[in-house]
């Protein structure tokens, strides 16, 4: 299903916890979840509408590239600007991507296997929220005949934050609304960007792997996991 043409799961090995982590695990009242990547598998779609539109500047960027700024708080405009192209021009290009993107969202194949059984299991133990950086509406339309999003209290979007992963202020301000300190919630990312956000607003975070972000440097994360049916046992 992936728009890289990388398959939709791998398998991984667990990655052994640090001490620090496996003393905290028990103190956990709330769970923080990203969204794209480890609820819904969008994170290849979107690379490909933004692939796709930036080639209408003339130019190209690669999956590593991408990678590599989103993890720094970039975005593939920025190569744009860096190239001299008008911002009137990006602000087309963004608005075709974002037609792209939410066309895949309707056509595309994008559950995760396990999703809906482990939300279902976690809910009872745990007060739960969704951090993400996608839009609002892109959200809703993921959502409007799925029942994730019954499991959850609150949702923190894009359009939410003063600014994004990998700034601490979306994680800072679910912890806000949780009335919650930092060593009573645990993160749930798929990307280095997460977990750089989570790590600055002093949360653990536990990684699950997908093909998407494989590469990223998950130095730091409690756990990286190779699904997110692992959760549970981790948790346990």
């Amino acid at each position: 299903m992936a728009a890289d043409g990388f398959p939709t799961s791998m398998c991984f090995l667990e990655r052994e916890p640090s001490q620090s982590a496996m003393s905290a695990k028990s103190m956990y009242k709330f769970l923080l979840w990203d969204h794209d990547g480890v609820l819904v598998d969008t994170e290849p779609l979107y690379f490909a509408a933004t692939q796709e539109s930036i080639r209408l500047l003339g130019l190209d960027i690669e999956r590593t590239e991408y990678l590599r700024l989103t993890t720094a708080g970039g975005t593939s405009w920025d190569l744009a600007r860096r190239c001299g192209i008008p911002e009137t021009a990006i602000h087309e290009a963004r608005l075709e991507r974002d037609r792209r993107y939410q066309q895949y969202l309707m056509t595309r194949e994008i559950e995760i296997e396990g999703v809906l059984d482990v939300l279902g299991a976690l809910s009872s133990r745990y007060r739960m929220a969704i951090v993400t950086t996608s839009r609002r509406s892109d959200f809703e339309l993921i959502h409007q005949a799925r029942k994730i999003r019954d499991f959850f209290e609150f949702v923190i979007t894009v359009d939410d934050c003063a600014r994004a992963k990998p700034d601490p202020d979306p994680y800072l301000r679910a912890l806000t609304k949780f009335r919650a300190q930092p060593e009573e919630a645990l993160v749930i990312e798929d990307s280095a960007r997460g977990l750089a956000a989570a790590l600055a607003a002093g949360l653990e975070c536990v990684i699950i792997r997908n093909s998407f972000t494989a590469t990223d440097d998950f130095s730091g994360a409690a756990h990286v996991l190779g699904s997110i049916r692992d959760l549970p046992q981790v948790l346990s």
